[in-house]
């Protein structure tokens, strides 16, 4: 289930507008009951307390880093309560409550589930103290940091609802002083501040902010690092999350990843909170790659300041080449147990970086090594595929003599290797023959298939047999080598202890499934007089459709069952004249299947209303318009193979 769409409203009390000290802006949305909600959660909540500061409400000048992390932090431990020991989807409303008489003006979260009877862990009755110590069991740990961080919290029960609301103090202690601007620059100043994860955190206190503020860096940067699939820009979003918040510049080298000892590692990103100074720490650090033994571990190494030689390493605070001290660390960059690169981090005007803060960035190059690691195997992965898919798929198609053709093909994810293929190729006896097949699934698995069926195609067609004939050879060619498969198969499961044996001959492939596939052959011979006679078959396929030039639409062939399926079938082929103007469309399921919610985009024969308004139009007009109604049909991208091929007779 997917999120439920966020909605946010502003609860006024009469004769009020937004922005004045009356109103009481509030935020609501919705959240799925599985473990994306808590990082819903708290985008959800910087957005709120970014949109708040914009409306210049007197209350958000209270709102300081420390009150926004605090926030984000009651928001994910409240959801995460909810979800893992309510599993019901969750609500949570998000207020802001000005000053009223002795009350101060206050952040109140509220989060509610559907399964009341579900206790809290660490549950008590009415509202707890924030000086009250909680339950210290292992299970309480999550509203204990609430009870730590919010002045008072509590259990609200109604009929079949579960509310655990938290109230934080807007404290301006911390507030920015007004700079001499214009009110609107000053609240749009605050509002990227909060809302963007990235920003400045005030160094000064190092001990607090590593304290209150380390559990929401820490799970924002692993949102943000985690559904990267590309090593340069892991690498550039490390670098921004640590600079300027925990260190004023930051380098990142990464080791090739089929560099042996003597590779060197390159200079991926580079940050600096002054970027003045950027081009000059870059020339001295691409003098001198870093690379750490793996003796070292994964903990910090105190280096010697950039632009200093290595007697000054270990003296306190270096002196760097542009007259500034500080103190450089680096760390080791991991996954899997391999060395991935470094990250080499300063700060200026102190001799060493607190322990709190060293431990954090420890934890946070943790996730980083993580990051790169998934993404240097999903562009391995990517890279097979493709390589894999040029292998399955024709370099180029014939030309057939008196035909315009016209191809799409768009696998659905560049990281596996399609279940379409297609084919265009010339045989003996003036015939060119056409291919457009689907194999169940994608993967390794489809290129099983894929990789025989083609070949044997272009086989049995250049063998001289007809139409029918050739989808009856084949079907028996993949039933009898899924056979073989699962025949091994047997054997090897036998061997290991004769647990779960095929049953009943079941056709399996190496991976457990079926080796089904859908298939459209045809041929076509050119006509004296202009045109081809064409001659098909659809094997489980969507059936192929006859454009003529006024405009009507009919199918070209009948539908019979998929390939390697059953034994005893006869493939029947029928055959019609392609007349000069006339187009045969040729798709796979990701068009007709395409999905927009319930609806498909076949249905009511939607393929061939469409294909009715491309009279007129040429082969490579008709592909395109086809394409581009397909992608339009749903919001979402699609999530199958696409493949189509369009014939128009000349």
């Amino acid at each position: 289930m997917g999120p439920i769409p966020l909605q946010r409203d502003t609860v006024q009390r009469p004769g009020t507008h937004v922005g004045r000290a009356d109103a009481q802006p509030v935020a609501r949305t919705g959240l799925p009951g599985n473990l994306l909600a808590p990082a819903a959660a708290r985008r959800f909540v910087r957005a709120a307390l970014a949109e708040w500061a914009g409306l210049g409400l007197p209350a958000a000048v209270g709102f300081s880093d420390r009150l926004a992390d605090d926030a984000v932090i009651v928001a994910n431990e409240l959801v995460t309560n909810a979800v893992v020991h309510a599993g019901t989807t969750v609500e949570l409303l998000f207020r802001l409550e000005e000053a009223a008489g002795d009350e101060a003006a206050a952040l109140v979260l509220e989060v509610a589930d559907h399964h009341p009877a579900r206790s809290v862990r660490s549950e008590r009755p009415g509202p707890v103290s924030a000086a009250d110590p909680d339950d210290p069991t292992e299970d309480g740990r999550g509203l204990q940091v609430v009870a730590t961080l919010a002045e008072r919290w509590g259990i609200t029960y109604r009929t079949g609802l579960k509310t655990v609301w938290a109230r934080l103090p807007v404290d301006d202690w911390t507030a920015l002083p007004e700079p001499a601007a214009e009110p609107e620059l000053r609240s749009g100043l605050r509002t990227a501040e909060l809302l963007a994860p990235t920003a400045r955190r005030a160094l000064r206190d190092d001990a607090d902010w590593a304290g209150r503020g380390a559990l929401s860096f820490l799970a924002e940067a692993s949102d943000l690092l985690a559904g990267q699939l590309d090593e340069d820009i892991v690498a550039a979003l490390a670098g921004q999350l640590l600079v300027p918040r925990l260190a004023d510049w930051c380098a990142i080298w990464l080791e090739p990843e089929n560099g042996g000892p003597a590779a060197v590692p390159r200079l991926a990103s580079l940050w600096h909170r002054d970027e003045d100074e950027t081009g000059q720490l870059r020339t001295v650090l691409e003098q001198d790659p870093i690379r750490l033994p793996e003796r070292v571990g994964t903990g910090p190494v105190s280096m010697p300041w950039p632009g200093t030689d290595e007697d000054g390493a270990g003296q306190g605070a270096d002196e760097s080449s542009s007259g500034r001290a500080g103190a450089a660390l680096a760390y080791r960059i991991t996954a899997g147990g391999r060395t991935l690169g470094a990250v080499l981090l300063g700060r200026e005007g102190i001799a060493r970086v607190p322990d709190g803060v060293t431990a954090l960035i420890e934890d946070f190059v943790r996730r980083v090594g993580l990051a790169v690691g998934a993404a240097r195997a999903y562009t391995r992965q990517a890279t097979i595929s493709r390589i894999l898919q040029r292998g399955l798929l024709p370099s180029k198609v014939a030309d057939i003599p008196g035909v315009t053709s016209s191809l799409v093909y768009e696998p659905s994810d560049d990281g596996v290797v399609g279940g379409d293929f297609y084919d265009i190729f010339p045989c003996p006896g003036d015939r060119w023959c056409f291919i457009l097949g689907d194999v169940q699934g994608s993967g390794p698995e489809a290129a099983v298939v894929t990789g025989l069926a083609r070949p044997w195609l272009r086989l049995l067609a250049r063998e001289g047999f007809r139409v029918g004939e050739v989808l009856d050879r084949l079907n028996r060619l993949l039933l009898d080598d899924a056979m073989e498969t699962a025949e091994a198969a047997a054997l090897m499961v036998a061997a290991a202890g004769g647990q779960h044996l095929p049953e009943g001959g079941q056709q399996l492939s190496d991976g457990g499934q079926p080796r089904f596939l859908s298939l459209l052959y045809g041929e076509m011979v050119p006509l004296p007089g202009g045109g081809v006679r064409c001659t098909l078959a659809s094997a489980g396929h969507p059936l192929p459709l006859l454009l003529r030039p006024d405009g009507t639409v009919r199918p070209a062939a009948e539908p019979q069952v998929l390939l390697g399926v059953v034994e005893d079938v006869a493939y029947e082929s029928q055959s019609f004249d392609l007349a000069p103007g006339d187009s045969l469309l040729c798709v796979t399921d990701g068009v007709t299947e395409r999905r927009s919610g319930p609806l498909m985009f076949d249905d009511g024969d939607g393929l061939a209303r469409a294909l009715a308004g491309c009279a007129g139009l040429t082969a490579e007009g008709i592909a395109d318009r086809i394409k581009r109604a397909v992608h339009e049909f749903a919001e979402r991208p699609p999530d199958d193979d696409l493949a189509l091929v369009v014939l128009q007779a000349q």
